[in-house]
């Protein structure tokens, strides 16, 4: 046989390999986010190896998947790191400052703004949110009065998603109404709600309730919902991208009676992490039983630390601690505050049981999913988003991101680039010792913290008078990305 000959046959046979391969290749993969809110580090068993809360649902998925040690929502509270998730944007650069937004306030995403949702939308992909939204939208007024009957504007249907279900803010926030597809489901008919006093951290505060929201029944509606929807889009050709935003475990905290004890340990917080676990299972399994899980990136992760509500004293009692080994917990600008577990399965590309030291952002999807895709996202958009797919396939040759920006619900500032980072301030920024209101607690502090996270991950000795190059480059670098706008490369 000619080597003339050989070659040909070889290239055919290629070319035959190429062509059958070729669909699987550049079909779209849907994309499934899932929320959870207020889960901390140390509350998933694949994060934490002293985790003593049971959580099979994210076991499996881990091991199925990769798993991130260095992942971060770009803040320690809600609003703020939903408008990044959704955006690719530092939610600082918007008009939301310091804490969160309420359950009448106004629409926080700009009009015109590019989010995962609308960009997804315009590739071709059906588009839909179920849960929490807490990113403000414009309730129909009658006077000063709430008028039900009547559309919301400025929601999420104007963000990108084609179908949406879900209530305002957190679960603790009235009105307690569901609005599907930018339409309340039912006007409000009675009044709940407890006190703090009344309940450890069963409590919601008092407000409007329709008679179709059932606070106990919101967790498994909402899974229920997904599921549903999982299913039924699967049946279409069109690619889909589900954000699904957990009210769980926030307050108010409400393991149903099939959870109850079923977490392993003595505690109504454990159990609730139990029962949100067990929604990624529910997920997980309805993307396996429809054939379409091997082309789905499911990715799974929080929007801040652990609350303090979760009675930090009773699981510590019973050897947990939600935070691992990072300081601070929820508001903070402390590690405990804003490093979240991160898990991502996506069989057709990512390894199975693998594990990523690199730091990423929850800012990140965007541009992630424009990789993806093969699109350039315009210089308006995704300002502080940047691709984690080199980490995702494997291929990643150093650090994806040259540094991280982190917010405090106080608004205070951190910079994290490799091993430093810099606090900018003396005090955690939130709710944890020292506290920001309480001045004498850091008077003699020095007024910049800088941390050695590789050999001190707990945030316990500050450098910053022993590295002073250090603490003037971040500091610098931090300043250039607030005032330039952006600190994603321009395109």
């Amino acid at each position: 046989m000619s080597a003339f000959f050989l070659t040909n046959l070889i290239m055919k046979i290629l070319s035959l390999v190429f062509l059958s391969i070729l669909p699987l290749v550049a079909e779209q993969p849907n994309l499934v986010y899932i929320l959870a809110d207020d889960l901390g580090f140390g509350d998933l068993k694949i994060c934490n190896p002293d985790c003593k809360i049971a959580t099979p649902g994210t076991d499996q998925m881990g091991k199925e998947g990769m798993s991130f040690t260095d992942a971060h929502s770009n803040s320690s509270v809600c609003t703020p790191t939903r408008y990044g998730v959704l955006t690719g944007r530092y939610a600082f650069r918007s008009r939301l400052k310091k804490s969160v937004l309420g359950g009448y306030s106004p629409f926080l995403i700009e009009k015109g703004r590019m989010t995962v949702a609308s960009f997804l939308k315009d590739e071709g992909y059906h588009t839909a949110f179920i849960g929490k939204w807490h990113l403000g939208w414009d309730w129909a007024k009658k006077g000063k009065e709430v008028d039900y009957t009547k559309p919301i504007q400025n929601g999420p249907r104007e963000k990108g998603f084609v179908y949406s279900y879900g209530h305002c803010g957190s679960l603790d926030m009235a009105p307690y109404v569901w609005v599907e597809n930018g339409m309340p489901t039912a006007v409000p008919t009675k009044t709940t709600g407890v006190t703090k006093k009344e309940s450890k951290n069963g409590w919601w505060r008092e407000g409007p309730t329709s008679d179709d929201f059932d606070h106990e029944d919101v967790l498994p509606n909402l899974t229920r919902r997904a599921v549903n929807y999982v299913k039924e889009q699967a049946k279409t050709e069109k690619p889909f991208f589900l954000y699904l935003a957990l009210p769980s475990p926030h307050t108010p905290v409400l393991p149903t009676s099939e959870f109850k004890g079923k977490s392993g340990m003595k505690s109504d917080y454990a159990d609730f992490v139990t029962m949100t676990d067990d929604v990624v299972k529910q997920v997980l399994d309805a993307l396996k039983e429809a054939g379409v899980d091997k082309n789905t990136i499911l990715i799974f992760t929080s929007d801040n630390g652990c609350s303090p509500e979760a009675d930090f004293e009773e699981l510590e009692a019973q050897g947990h601690d939600p935070s691992f080994l990072y300081r601070g917990h929820k508001a903070d600008i402390f590690e405990g505050g804003h490093r979240v577990p991160f898990l991502v399965r996506w069989p057709a590309k990512v390894k199975a049981g693998s594990s990523c030291d690199d730091t990423t952002c929850l800012t990140d999807m965007l541009a992630t999913m424009a990789e993806v895709l093969e699109k350039k996202l315009p210089s308006d958009a995704g300002e502080d988003s940047i691709s984690m797919l080199p980490n995702l396939l494997g291929v990643a040759e150093g650090p994806v991101r040259e540094a991280t920006v982190h917010h405090s619900i106080n608004g205070t500032f951190a910079i994290r680039k490799g091993k430093w980072k810099l606090i900018d301030a003396p005090h955690s920024g939130g709710w944890s010792a020292p506290k920001p209101r309480e001045k004498d607690s850091y008077a003699k502090l020095p007024l910049m913290q800088l941390y050695d996270l590789e050999s001190d991950p707990g945030e316990t000795r500050n450098l910053e008078s022993e590295q002073p190059e250090v603490v003037k480059e971040l500091k610098a670098l931090l300043i250039r990305y607030q005032e330039e706008g952006r600190s994603a490369d321009l395109r």
